[in-house]
């Protein structure tokens, strides 16, 4: 177990820098940094000032040597529109993201996992017929017009919930529906094929043989070999949350990470963006490899690639 852990973090290390460099050049080669940090009204004498303070005429690889290094100890560099730290900027932020992201996955799999395990067991039934519709409907469904729908309902004509904010537990309850019911839909037709696939297989067929009680092969035997593929969709549907909570946060008004990247976007603030990426990207690659290590601890085979 211990030589696939280190294998897999010298994987997951070897992604992170990768992932870091190609953003890093990405955002730089999107345009001049320069001519968005000083305006399109800036003179050229001003541009040029720009671009030697925060060192852009410099060759890309060493500004992206310089900018890594830094980060690596934590200096993410200071924000031009807020002139403060960016670590201290993420870090009032990230927890309205962090909570909101573990809600809506946690929402999608106490909905999907009973849905997928009923139809697998129920198929070509009307609770078979209706998961698979309710996976239909998620899919198509957008986001920011599912949230603003449940606005209409809940904040507007039932007043029963706040419309915006992250003071209480009751402003994340219509946020966490809409983000969590886009994730449900996969969750659940993945469980779903798993348990079919499981359930015709011949050591299910011998444990019923043997007498064994149902809800034992069901959930013990079954449910658990099914279930590894659902961990590592977890994994990437959490990492596509936190990154893609930029509509969410924008129509509730929750101001974490990714209204935030949506303001320092139209701001041109190159620092904040830059972290943004570099954090998500982070986060994603660790949920990655914290999937690999529970579907190791589920399924001993794994350890053995």
């Amino acid at each position: 177990m211990l030589v696939y852990i280190l294998k897999r973090m010298g994987l997951a290390l070897a992604v992170a820098v990768a992932v870091s460099m190609v953003s890093f050049m990405l955002i730089r080669m999107s345009g001049d940094p320069a001519i968005a940090l000083a305006g399109e009204n800036a003179s050229s004498e001003e541009i040029e000032h720009i671009r030697t303070q925060y060192g852009f005429d410099r060759p890309l690889i060493i500004q992206y040597l310089d900018w890594g290094l830094k980060a690596a100890g934590g200096d993410l560099g200071e924000s031009p529109y807020f002139h403060l730290p960016v670590k201290q900027i993420l870090g009032d932020r990230i927890g309205v993201t962090l909570t909101l992201g573990a809600c809506a996955l946690v929402f999608a799999l106490v909905i999907s996992i009973p849905m997928g395990v009923l139809a697998a067991i129920r198929p070509n039934t009307w609770w078979d017929r209706t998961a698979l519709g309710i996976a239909v409907v998620g899919q198509a469904m957008p986001s920011f017009w599912f949230g603003l729908i449940l606005i209409i309902i809940f904040a507007v004509h039932l007043r029963i919930l706040p419309v915006s904010g992250s003071d209480s537990w009751r402003h994340y309850v219509l946020p966490t529906i809409t983000l969590g019911y886009y994730a449900t839909p996969a969750f659940m037709r993945l469980l779903r094929s798993g348990m079919m696939e499981v359930l015709s297989s011949d050591y299910i067929r011998t444990a019923r043989a043997k007498g064994l009680r149902w809800p034992k092969v069901l959930f013990k035997h079954a449910l658990r070999n099914a279930v590894i593929p659902v961990v590592s969709l977890a994994a990437v549907q959490l990492g596509f949350m936190l990154g893609g909570s930029i509509v969410v946060e924008s129509v509730f008004a929750l101001h974490g990470i990714g209204y935030l990247a949506w303001e320092s976007i139209g701001r041109s603030d190159l620092p904040v963006v830059q972290a943004i990426v570099l954090l998500l990207s982070m986060i994603y690659v660790f949920l990655t490899f914290l999937s690999d290590i529970l579907n190791a601890v589920l399924d001993p085979r794994i350890r053995m690639m």
